[in-house]
């Protein structure tokens, strides 16, 4: 009752009097960022970060028990032959493998996310998103990947995405809720910029920019709106809330622009696991062959890692 009392006064007025977006001038300054390199006495630091960043994912409809174990151990593991190479964040999947991978990562400390809500849709009763949240937090997951609804959204209804948002929140018990925006469907900076405050102001720990499964998918100057509301919501607030891309991101130059964006946004404090992460499936292993070449001066054939 609190939090819905907290919407109908200082978060509707909040969300009426955020600033527009330029979109001219944020597709401009993500560009200019977007040129600025890493030095190269940082980049292999930049490397094992951005390792620890990644969420290894795998969304499909074929996925199996075998595939999931695999892909825990490549997370825990990700080069079997080096063992300073850092563990990934987490591993993400569907509800009904989290068992699965919750018995292989057990006591690895890498972290198990899970889809929920209906994922991708979200086209579901709130009863049903609630289940699923609560299934895949028993089974193991510590994260939860929850979509907003993007219907009701758009169509005004901020009250119904917010009061789905503490519901699920308080679904997930001691796991960490990111909740994800699909800003591919959003339509525009500004929607993106509402809905990030929106889910934070709801009880969100990271804002998540897509499910994957919607063209455009994360961009730079997406996340960089998101990463201006992160920071200015703690400076209103004092919590400090997590920002997701995912989708699209697969090569190590990729990863590299967006530190690049955390640093210069929100600052130094977002560039740890706790509060930036890359959802991806293909990236590691960019990221793999690039450590290599750091460290041995040239590129392993193309067996060096393993296809997903």
């Amino acid at each position: 009752m609190a939090r819905r009392l907290l919407f109908m006064t200082e978060l509707s007025t909040l969300l009426a009097g955020l600033p527009g977006v330029d979109q001219v001038g944020a597709e401009q300054r993500a560009a200019s960022l977007a040129t600025r390199s890493i030095k190269t006495s940082a980049k292999a630091w930049a490397i094992d970060l951005s390792i620890r960043m990644v969420d290894l994912t795998t969304l499909e409809g074929a996925d199996t028990p075998g595939k999931v174990r695999t892909l825990c151990a490549k997370a825990i593991r990700p080069e079997p032959s080096d063992p300073t190479c850092p563990s990934t964040a987490a591993i993400c999947v569907y509800p009904s493998m989290v068992p699965v991978a919750a018995a292989a990562l057990k006591g690895s400390g890498v972290h198990l996310a899970s889809v929920a809500t209906a994922f991708p849709s979200g086209q579901a009763p709130l009863q049903v998103k609630l289940d699923d949240t609560r299934a895949a937090v028993e089974a193991g997951a510590d994260e939860i990947d929850m979509v907003i609804s993007r219907g009701a959204f758009l169509a005004g209804d901020y009250q119904h995405v917010f009061d789905e948002i503490v519901a699920i929140k308080e679904a997930c018990g001691k796991a960490h809720l990111k909740v994800i925006l699909e800003t591919g469907e959003l339509g525009t900076y500004d929607n993106v910029r509402k809905a990030s405050w929106l889910a934070m102001r709801a009880g969100a720990d990271f804002i998540k920019t897509s499910t994957g499964k919607v063209a455009p998918a994360a961009t730079l100057p997406v996340t960089m709106i998101m990463l201006e509301a992160v920071r200015d919501f703690r400076e209103l607030t004092g919590r400090q809330v997590g920002v997701k891309p995912a989708g699209g991101i697969k090569t190590t130059k990729d990863a590299m622009k967006y530190l690049v964006v955390v640093n210069e946004v929100a600052g130094p404090d977002w560039l740890d696991p706790d509060w930036f992460r890359f959802g991806a499936s293909s990236l590691l292993n960019d990221l793999l062959m690039q450590r290599q070449k750091l460290a041995t001066g040239h590129y392993s054939g193309p067996d060096y890692v393993t296809v997903d």
